[in-house]
């Protein structure tokens, strides 16, 4: 009895080509895969009443299991300020030659704190939310972006309790507190521009959140938080002028002079850096801009590997 083998007829190979061809016949598309920059944008804008919901349920959530609760949001602030007193106006007498030194010290430290935790936020952004990341599929700039904006509601928070510590050393209200909203603005764009460069960072090497409290602690005191940048300069008269403009043109010290000029009457337009917001709208563009595009780029694998 003979038997005849059927051997199964060669299926032809298909190589990249044929197989994205075949993709875009049936309307197939690459799980995951970065949309155009206008697409995310728009994808982006879509989702800003989740962005805002989730970072006010951050912010609800966060001193939740202590028992003043919210109270910490502004008392968290006010005992760092409190410390900072002590040792650098109390101690090291910074305050000589600064003209109300507790606004001045107060304003720094709560402009200082936004920057330095919307940047911590924005370094584990991907990394800490890596189940969210994994399950649903949404723009990923959405985190870094809402974690910056829970901060700046917790700064709102905090200007409440600056406000009352300026009427109580007797800083009358002036029509430069409204300046106070175009600064907040361009810190914002600034915090979240260098908030997703670092969540890209910390997403593909999670070190750099323990590298970061090192680096933001260097730059808080060449920011001018605590002491005055033009009376270091005044008092160095040998210091190099790309020191001394350095200094002045530093981000976070640019910031924090724009507010304390908005709130505090003795603090002057003499005392700001040359062009000062001219600088301050430059950080925020190159940060915030830069750092959106540098995120988008690697759009596809965050939560991979």
């Amino acid at each position: 009895m003979s038997q005849v083998l059927h051997t199964p007829p060669k299926t032809p190979a298909h190589g990249h080509g044929d197989l994205a061809a075949l993709a875009e016949r049936y309307g197939l598309a690459v799980s995951g895969a970065r949309p155009p920059l206008p697409e995310y944008i728009r994808q982006l804008w879509a989702r800003r009443h989740f962005i805002t919901a989730f970072a006010t349920a951050k912010l609800t959530a966060q001193y939740s299991q202590a028992k003043l609760g919210q109270v910490w949001q502004v008392m968290t602030p006010l005992l760092n300020a409190a410390v900072y007193y002590f040792i650098f106006g109390v101690l090291l007498e910074t305050k000589k030659g600064v003209a109300d030194f507790i606004p001045f010290l107060v304003t720094g430290v709560f402009v200082w704190t936004f920057t330095q935790s919307s940047i911590m936020a924005g370094t584990r952004a991907i990394s800490g939310s890596i189940g969210l990341v994994r399950a649903l599929h949404f723009p990923r700039a959405t985190l870094p972006i809402s974690f910056c904006l829970q901060q700046l509601q917790q700064l709102l928070f905090s200007m409440a309790a600056l406000l009352i510590i300026l009427f109580a050393v007797g800083v009358p209200p002036a029509p430069s507190w409204i300046l106070v909203l175009p600064a907040l603005t361009l810190q914002f764009v600034f915090n979240a521009g260098v908030s997703m460069i670092l969540a890209r960072l910390g997403a593909s090497t999670p070190d750099i959140a323990q590298l970061m409290p090192f680096i933001l602690r260097t730059w808080m005191y060449i920011s001018g938080v605590m002491w005055s940048i033009d009376n270091l300069i005044s008092k160095h008269h040998g210091m190099p002028s790309w020191v001394a403009d350095a200094l002045r043109a530093n981000p976070a010290a640019v910031y924090i002079d724009l507010m304390r000029f908005a709130l505090i009457d003795t603090f002057h337009a003499s005392q700001l850096p040359p062009h000062v917001w001219l600088v301050a709208t430059g950080w925020a563009v190159v940060a915030g801009v830069g750092g959106f595009i540098y995120f988008w780029k690697a759009e596809e694998t965050y939560g991979r590997g």
